[in-house]
């Protein structure tokens, strides 16, 4: 049995059906996927789950509370959903790298 997490990021041009990576060392298993927005994000881990029994999802800074919320109410409250945020210069660094790349 493994520690099955799914692992999702926001990019503007992602087909996620296309873009997503699977690693399993056996007993860690990690799923990612990159999607356009939160409707897309909702079903690419309601997939993932029925595909991988996801335990966790840890969501990229572009994520919400809200959607975190959302995410974790589509899973009754049975899955883990976390943000990979970082402290105040890491987010302003993290942001103007992604404003650059999607322009």
């Amino acid at each position: 049995m493994s520690f099955n997490v799914l692992f999702m990021a926001h990019a503007p041009d992602a087909d996620w059906h296309q873009h997503q990576s699977l690693i399993h060392t056996g007993q860690f298993k990690l799923v990612s996927i990159m999607v356009r927005d939160q409707v897309e994000a909702l079903e690419a881990a309601k997939e993932a789950h029925e595909a991988h029994q996801i335990e966790f999802i840890l969501l990229c800074p572009g994520f919400t509370h809200e959607d975190v919320a959302e995410l974790r109410q589509a899973f009754d409250g049975q899955i883990g959903v976390a943000v990979a945020r970082g402290d105040g210069p890491s987010s302003l660094i993290s942001a103007e790298a992604r404003r650059r790349a999607y322009q």
